[in-house]
């Protein structure tokens, strides 16, 4: 078993904290880095998906898993970054221009979100994320001057410093270079204040109150970081389609975007690429085991039964995620022999003085 004993403030704001994560750490980005030589076309574009998907991951993370609201609309600003990298690109605007404006637009757009959902918790502010949905929905199927209504919008290739990326490793570099840097940037973000505040409303508003914490601040904060993060995520998402429309953005899909949370495991940021891949292979097993099952079983309907038995499962057996049973995994071989059961009890995350409300 390993101790780290930390005599320096600088050990304990260091990204990896002891030699095993450099070596293994160092290890997964060699794979990845080679993925273009030992990957087929098909796991590429997986590969894609996985990285996109992540981002997105990123910043519902910051939002539900650090700050503690929820949302169910979060398809929303995947348009609007999308649609804004659409429009931009079509205008002839740098690449580099138009994914910095699709971030900062969806941030806009979350503080708008974020000002009436201040007063709201639970329940209603998932309804409110939903309206949102809608109402973004309806715009961007309405508004076929601007977004192409129900016929779509094209969008081609990245175009980066006059250098076009049309091949799957070109683009695939982009998408692994933009989730490094989004990864790296909400890790120093937790350890700052902000994120510190973020927390501190997750764990006990009345707490973070009393401890000076402006919780209008922070929650639209956290709303802007997380819609940008899901805009930079929806401008890459156009590339890869090649083709936006708006049956691409409904409720299922801003349901799908919160399972990569919950199945990867709240409050960690790992558990958001755990999450990512997780609903990015699991409907390409499921399309390998129709053919293995009897036709009265390989329906239609099979990838959501599976995806809301796996939803219960996880609930009701590992509220953790993905991650939370490697940690539990990891810990039981670290501590072997000794290891109890009782370790990773569940525990009320609200206060007493909360009950009462």
């Amino acid at each position: 078993m390993r101790f780290i004993f930390k005599t320096a403030y600088l050990q304990d704001i260091r990204l990896f904290q002891h030699r095993g994560q450099v070596f293994w750490y160092g290890l997964l980005g060699l794979a990845l880095l080679a993925a273009p030589w030992w990957a087929s076309e098909y796991f590429m574009s997986q590969l894609h998906f996985i990285c996109i998907y992540s981002i997105v991951g990123f910043g519902l993370m910051m939002l539900v898993g650090f700050t503690g609201q929820i949302s169910l609309g979060h398809a929303a600003f995947l348009a609007v970054g999308a649609y804004t990298e659409a429009l931009l690109q079509a205008a002839g605007v740098p690449f580099v221009v138009s994914i910095a404006c699709a971030a900062a637009f969806s941030a806009s757009v979350g503080v708008i979100v974020g000002l009436p959902a201040l007063r709201l918790k639970g329940i209603y502010l998932a309804i409110s994320t939903l309206a949102f949905n809608v109402i973004i929905e309806e715009i961007a199927t309405r508004w076929e001057s601007l977004t192409g209504g129900s016929g779509g919008k094209h969008v081609s290739a990245v175009s980066l410093f006059g250098w076009k990326l049309e091949s799957d490793s070109e683009f695939y570099y982009l998408c692994l270079a933009l989730t490094v840097l989004c990864c790296l940037a909400c890790i120093n973000l937790l350890r700052s204040p902000t994120g510190r505040a973020f927390v501190a409303i997750r764990d006990s508003e009345i707490s973070a109150s009393c401890m000076g914490v402006n919780l209008a601040k922070y929650k639209t904060l956290s709303f802007a970081l997380s819609a940008a993060l899901t805009g930079i995520g929806g401008a890459l998402y156009a590339h890869k389609i090649s083709f936006i429309s708006p049956e691409q953005f409904t409720l299922l899909a801003s349901i799908e975007l919160v399972t990569i949370v919950i199945i990867g495991g709240v409050g960690f940021l790992h558990g958001a690429v755990l999450g990512a891949a997780f609903i990015i292979v699991l409907p390409q097993l499921i399309s390998i085991a129709k053919d293995y099952l009897p036709s009265a079983v390989a329906t239609t309907g099979l990838q959501g039964v599976v995806f809301g038995l796996v939803l219960i499962g996880l609930i009701l057996f590992e509220p953790m995620g993905l991650y939370g049973r490697w940690l539990k995994i990891r810990t039981y071989f670290e501590l072997f022999p000794f290891y109890r059961r009782g370790m990773f009890r569940r525990q009320k995350s609200y206060m007493k003085s909360e009950r009462l409300r």
